[in-house]
């Protein structure tokens, strides 16, 4: 998939500026205040990423933080558990839209999924898509709780719903963190013209590299700044 990315200030000199305009700078913790949210967006600003990712609750500060920027605004739907009724996704979606929520990342109803209802699937994230019209939605596969052959089925559906992206995992539940294995078989699945997104344990410029090298189109952490000046992020 390819994207019209972003050109970064040049306020820091030596960072890799094409692999920063492929990150979602995320914050998700659920302790997190006003003045992280904050210098979450100073330093998307700063780096020049893609996007911030944050909780629909910091939607709107986000965005006025990040106004005359071209660094877009991501929300979470569904996060972390994925596990509520569709109807729920799709107004928390609508929500997130009004207040200013450039993407879409949504997590799967994976107990769905698992028990064989894949019409509740696509039905869910069909809804998610279209209450979010002409913004890209991407689908957290959790692939951590996923058989190689679950997260095939998923992929196919994410395509056939209108998804634009897949997804690895929310980095909370058990095994979140992407593997080249994974992202080689999500890419392989949607083909060239979705979106991959790894997330979960992209913690340095190596990590990023990687799933880079195996199809990822974006990578999704709260390290960011350490994977694009060289260091090594404690977080997801």
């Amino acid at each position: 998939m390819t994207e019209a990315l972003p050109t970064p200030p040049a306020t820091h000199a030596g960072i890799d500026r094409a692999l920063a305009a492929r990150i979602d700078h995320t914050l998700l913790k659920p302790e997190a205040t006003a003045t992280e949210i904050d210098r979450l967006c100073q330093e998307a600003r700063e780096y020049g990423f893609w996007s911030v990712c944050v909780n629909s609750g910091w939607v709107r500060r986000a965005k006025a933080q990040l106004q005359g920027s071209p660094v877009k605004v991501c929300c979470v739907v569904g996060f972390p558990l994925g596990a509520m009724d569709p109807e729920s996704k799709a107004f928390e979606t609508r929500q997130a839209v009004a207040h200013g929520a450039d993407e879409i990342d949504m997590v799967l109803n994976v107990g769905a999924l698992k028990s064989g209802d894949l019409a509740l699937v696509e039905q869910d994230i069909r809804g998610v898509v279209q209450a979010a019209p002409g913004r890209i939605t991407k689908v957290i596969l959790e692939t951590g709780l996923l058989t190689d052959e679950e997260k095939v089925k998923t992929c196919l559906i994410c395509k056939a719903a209108g998804a634009g992206f897949v997804k690895t995992s929310t980095g909370f539940a058990k095994g979140s963190a992407a593997t080249e294995a994974d992202i080689a078989l999500m890419r392989k699945t949607v083909g060239p013209d979705m979106g991959v997104k790894a997330s979960g344990g992209v913690r340095s410029l190596a990590d990023a590299q990687k799933m880079l090298a195996a199809g990822a189109t974006r990578i999704g952490a709260s390290s960011g700044v350490a994977i694009v000046t060289g260091g090594v992020g404690q977080g997801y």
